[in-house]
């Protein structure tokens, strides 16, 4: 592979890392000053933060890029180095991209979905069952834990992948 290819892996070994990075470190922050923090707060204040929070994270395209870039930057990746034949790289970039995929799916089928059931709430000064906050708490957390987690562990598995890349061409070139 020239050298077009190996700077195009390392942008996209880099790029995949850093933003998987990214999302790792919203995930912990939630697990670890957020949520702790809404505990202490009662039901209304609750729902009304983790309904504002929602909100601009939906709206947010940055935060809606990284998050899918970050797949599909370490699955492009994972593709290059193994047509270049770096195969103990390839593996622990698909490693990463595997681990960021199950981060999606839990995004899809359980945090997602719980952040639709509070939006369907409405305002929370109107609120007077407060069941769907205790339901939300738990599940949501939890799910957020394991993404946390899998975060951590793709983003361990691509930094193995830059080692290797590095082993592999000598360094990472500057880009010119």
């Amino acid at each position: 592979m020239g050298s077009t290819g190996t700077r195009l892996a390392s942008v996209l070994l880099v790029l995949s890392t850093v933003l998987v990075g990214l999302m790792a470190g919203l995930f912990f922050a939630f697990d670890v000053s957020v949520m702790p923090g809404l505990a202490k707060t009662d039901g209304r204040t609750y729902v009304t933060a983790m309904q504002s929070f929602n909100a601009v994270i939906d709206g947010n395209p940055v935060f809606g890029t990284v998050f899918v870039v970050a797949l599909l930057a370490a699955v492009a990746a994972a593709f290059v180095e193994a047509r270049a034949g770096r195969r103990g790289v390839a593996l622990w970039t698909a490693v990463g991209a595997a681990a960021y995929l199950v981060v999606l799916v839990v995004t899809f089928a359980v945090n997602i979905p719980l952040n639709n059931e509070l939006a369907d709430v409405g305002d929370a000064a109107k609120l007077t069952d407060f069941s769907v906050v205790e339901k939300f708490k738990g599940t949501w957390e939890t799910a957020n834990i394991v993404r946390t987690l899998l975060c951590a562990a793709a983003l361990t598995a691509l930094a193995r992948a830059l080692v290797l890349y590095g082993r592999a061409t000598g360094g990472v070139r500057p880009l010119r």
